[in-house]
């Protein structure tokens, strides 16, 4: 039954009692005396406390188990606990809707859909690396080359499988020389600088107001190191044979690896080449090496279909790409140059002429 706790009723008119009685139901807990003395020492909400005495009534000792103990454990379906207990939740903290507060699985698959939320990853380590030395350098120049010059790259695949089997017959000349290991790239610099003497424009610099045509070539060429790239250069090598190309060639690359080499042998190039063949790479756009007018960039030898004399055939086939800058030569000079170049490689026994 309702207790009456508050009454309404205004001054000289009689009212209703029935009627304007507002009952508020208040639940009555059942406690034994000495159990309300102590929750009121211990602080102990009698509310949560479940009592074991008669009609769930709560004793003194119900009162000192609670708060020794917490409050016991929820009550939940069989069902229910087994799935909390697949998924690692703990029942404490799930609000059971079931008769008496019961925790069903209704109860707990709303756990774990509130539960299911993105991990953050843990944050990354990142290393610091200083942006200087040849990285900076090397950073500098290619900045300033693209801001400066007006490059374009122009591509030809050509047919090698002549310099393939002239590479093989000079190394099968020399087998027994451990000094004389011939490569493609050594044919491919010996054929760029007698390509460049017949087309003297690639073999020139800009320099301020100037364009210098110059009439010997001191080929740049690339070097990977760990710390960065370096681009020592082969001084007059439209004067030097096959032989001496390849022998200085693995000279300065040594040099490069140490460390050793003299500042003329990294300055005053009039072309640069960069071979990436050994990365396996086809084609790409090499950038300009200021104040060079163009940089030929070397892919690998590749055998493939390709038409030779009117048939299909197995060929070894490579890919040129050529960066001019364009405010110094225009299209038609440069990639008659890259025509002539392929004509050496295709043909190179035009080279021992």
């Amino acid at each position: 039954a309702g207790e009456v706790v508050e009454m309404k009723a205004e001054a000289g008119k009689p009212q209703a009692a029935e009627a304007e009685t507002v009952p508020v139901e208040k639940k009555r807990i059942l406690s034994t005396p000495s159990a309300r003395r102590l929750a009121k020492e211990l602080g102990v909400d009698l509310a949560s406390v479940p009592g074991t005495g008669p009609d769930g009534k709560i004793k003194e000792a119900d009162v000192l188990k609670f708060h020794e103990e917490g409050p016991p454990a929820p009550k939940i379906t069989p069902l229910a606990a087994e799935i909390a207990k697949q998924e690692g939740l703990d029942i404490a903290k799930i609000t059971g809707t079931g008769e008496n507060g019961k925790i069903t699985r209704q109860d707990v698959e709303r756990a774990l859909a509130a539960a299911k939320v993105v991990p953050q990853e843990a944050p990354s380590q990142v290393k610091v690396i200083p942006f200087e030395g040849i990285r900076k350098v090397i950073a500098d120049n290619m900045h300033a080359s693209l801001q400066n010059a007006a490059q374009l790259t122009t591509f030809t695949e050509v047919d090698v499988t002549e310099m393939v089997r002239f590479r093989d017959l000079v190394r099968e000349e020399y087998k027994k020389d451990d000094s004389v290991k011939i490569s493609y790239n050594d044919i491919i610099v010996m054929a760029t600088a007698r390509a460049l003497m017949r087309h003297p424009i690639m073999n020139s610099t800009l320099v301020g107001e100037e364009i210098l045509v110059h009439d010997t070539v001191h080929l740049g060429i690339a070097v990977a190191l760990s710390e960065g790239l370096i681009v020592p250069k082969l001084r007059h090598a439209e004067k030097k044979n096959l032989l001496q190309i390849a022998k200085e060639i693995r000279e300065l690359a040594q040099k490069a690896r140490e460390g050793a080499l003299a500042i003329e042998e990294v300055t005053d190039g009039t072309f640069t080449i960069s071979n990436v063949s050994m990365l396996g790479m086809d084609g790409f756009t090499p950038v300009l090496n200021p104040p060079e007018t163009g940089i030929l960039g070397v892919g690998r030898v590749i055998e493939k279909p390709a038409v030779f004399e009117g048939e299909i055939a197995i060929r070894h086939m490579m890919t040129l790409s050529l960066t001019f800058d364009h405010r110094v030569v225009d299209g038609t000079p440069a990639m008659t140059f890259l025509n002539t170049l392929a004509r050496y490689l295709e043909q190179p026994m035009l080279l021992t002429t």
